[in-house]
């Protein structure tokens, strides 16, 4: 149950309500939409979530499949194949899943995003050049023809030889909206990433006027209650702490238990700690654990860096009392798709025989075309 205690050092200090790790925990996968499978479309989903994370191609159709009853491949390569939702550099400036819509007005929330991660790369590179100029021919490029970045940079350097050319495609990245067109996305196919502008391959232009407090309404709708910091962390965003003071007034402030700030919504979902979780196989850069300053609602610290690469691959995780528990992956090999699961800790044999279920069901979605699905636990 949420504490109360006293929070600050001043006179008139405030009591407010305290939430702890399952609180923040239960809170999270409700909103997340993985304490139960929901009926709704994929596209509203994506859109709930404010995009999925997605610098491989086949995450996004597992974080569907574990949130979206029901839910089948074909739904969302549709979605893709059909332009509305597209493959884009957006929060943290890395590849998300987005619909047509939120393309079209997050993608300009985020332009300083890019920016800084530009400029920390390879600003030096393209010292003295037109940014201006250089953006305007690499628009040209990609809106003629679809290009990778390799591609793009070798054009580029027909205009300016004496720089790098990937210096110069990922300035085209950072100021020219890129979407990755298909078959890039599509389960079951495979191809280099083509990029066009998202003008052209959504007939629209980027908002004129995003609306920033609108992004941060929608990220406390999946992901909190939550931090200034926090937020921060999911956006790439800085300085949103001026937002958020025009916003309080319209929402209910908490504490975490290191007496950190949290906002939300007075009528926000905050269920029972005590509520029970199922399992869950959630895929690879799962947004559920990159989206917090503070990931000990979702992940012990202990545990980080099993799940966390050097080379920045986030593992595909299982979560067992909606905690992250372990990692899987799934070996294919003559007719025969076997689930390898390693826990972290010793399971119960009643959570043995619950991840053995939902997995038997994960085999189903991502290895129909196998003749013979096994599953190992690797402890």
């Amino acid at each position: 149950m949420n504490k109360k205690k006293a929070v600050g050092s001043e006179a008139n200090r405030e009591s407010v309500s305290v939430l702890g790790r399952r609180a923040l925990n239960r809170a999270l996968l409700e909103r997340q939409l993985l304490l139960r499978r929901v009926h709704l479309p994929a596209l509203a989903v994506i859109e709930h979530l404010v995009g999925m994370q997605a610098q491989a191609p086949n995450p996004p159709y597992y974080g569907l499949w574990a949130r979206l009853e029901g839910f089948q491949q074909e739904e969302l390569s549709l979605l893709i194949s059909e332009r509305k939702a597209v493959r884009i550099a957006m929060m943290r400036s890395t590849i998300h899943l987005v619909s047509a819509r939120d393309c079209l007005e997050l993608r300009p929330l985020v332009q300083s995003v890019l920016e800084r991660g530009y400029t920390g790369t390879y600003s030096k590179s393209l010292a003295g050049l037109d940014e201006n100029r250089i953006a305007s021919v690499g628009r040209a490029l990609v809106e003629e023809e679809p290009l990778t970045f390799s591609e793009l940079g070798k054009r580029l350097s027909e205009e300016w030889p004496d720089r790098d050319p990937d210096a110069l495609s990922a300035a085209i990245r950072t100021w020219v909206p890129l979407v990755q067109v298909p078959p890039r996305g599509l389960w079951g196919q495979s191809g280099q990433a083509l990029h066009t502008s998202a003008e052209r391959w959504l007939s629209s232009p980027l908002a004129s006027e995003p609306n920033l407090e609108r992004m941060i309404h929608r990220y406390l709708s999946a992901f909190g209650p939550a931090s200034i910091k926090d937020m921060q962390a999911w956006s790439g965003l800085t300085r949103l702490r001026e937002v958020m003071e025009k916003l309080r007034p319209h929402l209910i402030c908490f504490r975490d238990e290191q007496g950190i700030e949290l906002f939300d919504f007075p009528d926000a979902p905050r269920p029972d700690p005590a509520m029970a979780s199922s399992p869950r196989f959630l895929g690879e850069f799962d947004n559920i654990l990159l989206s917090h300053a503070d990931r000990s609602r979702i992940i012990d610290d202990a545990y980080r860096n099993r799940v966390f690469t050097k080379n920045g691959i986030i593992r595909s995780v299982i979560l067992v009392d909606g905690f992250v528990c372990g990692i899987w992956q799934i070996k294919r090999g003559s007719g025969t798709a076997i689930l390898s699961i390693e826990p972290f800790r010793q399971l119960s044999s009643e959570e043995r025989d619950e991840l053995a279920l939902e997995g038997a069901k994960l085999l189903t979605f991502a290895a129909v075309d196998e003749h013979t699905h096994e599953i190992q636990f690797l402890s």
